[in-house]
């Protein structure tokens, strides 16, 4: 251990049999939760969904290409709202982070189950062909550079383009929360999401969008350290005390 592991509130030490009782405690809540999660699941599936009516053409390493088109031949597509504004350099280091961690293995996995994943982002091609490459990636990634896509789905806040919203509420939401969002006039501001599409022949349904920290339910990094004693190790956590080196929540995993 470190040498200051001293003062960090490791989990108290007991007899195994004393810990399987606790372990079988929390048994019980993790299939309360696992049973809440597939009802969850379920109730998603049944949202009804919107037919698509604008059209919307991305420049991909092949050219340019349409909404449908993005399906590669398969019924369902996930797109990524990669955070990459036209004015950057770089993408966004947490979106960055969460890019690191798609496989080949994983988007194989999608292909068996006929659906596509795609990275989008407004910066322009040769922007994002840039980092991609600096950084190693061979997922599909396109740029809605002058189109409305971002704007639509609700990852580019910009109030001289539309109304602002982001995670289905209003800019007066947030400000009624006493947590209002950092838009102002004459700017933009690029945040994360995701969104699901289905296709039927060249028509195509939005069916689902999810953005903040309801993106960790497709797991990644943090779900494999929830199941760990430290945790994230970022201080909003309870129980307080358990890591060395405290971080903020930072999804980039950059400290």
């Amino acid at each position: 251990m470190a040498e200051d592991a001293h003062n960090i509130q490791f989990p108290q030490i007991v007899s195994r049999e004393e810990w399987l009782i606790a372990r079988k405690d929390l048994l019980i809540k993790e299939k309360e939760a696992t049973r809440a999660r597939d009802a969850l699941n379920s109730a998603r599936r049944r949202l009804p969904m919107v037919k698509i009516e604008k059209t919307y053409v991305f420049d991909g390493p092949d050219g340019r290409v349409s909404l449908p088109d993005l399906f590669d031949g398969r019924s369902q597509l996930i797109v990524g709202h990669f955070m990459f504004d036209p004015s950057w350099e770089r993408g966004c280091p947490g979106c960055s982070a969460g890019a690191d961690e798609m496989s080949d293995g994983l988007f194989k996995h999608l292909h068996a189950r006929d659906t596509a994943f795609v990275y989008i982002s407004r910066a322009p091609l040769e922007k994002i062909e840039a980092y991609k490459t600096r950084k190693g990636w061979r997922f599909p990634w396109y740029s809605s550079h002058g189109n409305d896509f971002n704007y639509d789905f609700h990852v580019t806040l910009d109030e001289r383009v539309a109304p602002v919203e982001y995670n289905y509420r209003t800019k007066a939401e947030y400000e009624q929360l006493g947590k209002p969002l950092q838009v102002g006039t004459g700017k933009s501001i690029e945040l994360p999401g995701r969104s699901c599409f289905l296709r039927f022949g060249d028509d195509v349904f939005h069916t689902y969008s999810v953005y903040a920290r309801g993106l960790e339910q497709a797991g990644g990094a943090y779900y494999f350290l929830d199941e760990t004693a430290l945790g994230r190790q970022e201080n909003w956590e309870e129980p307080q005390g358990r890591a060395s080196a405290v971080r903020g929540s930072n999804p980039s995993f950059s400290d």
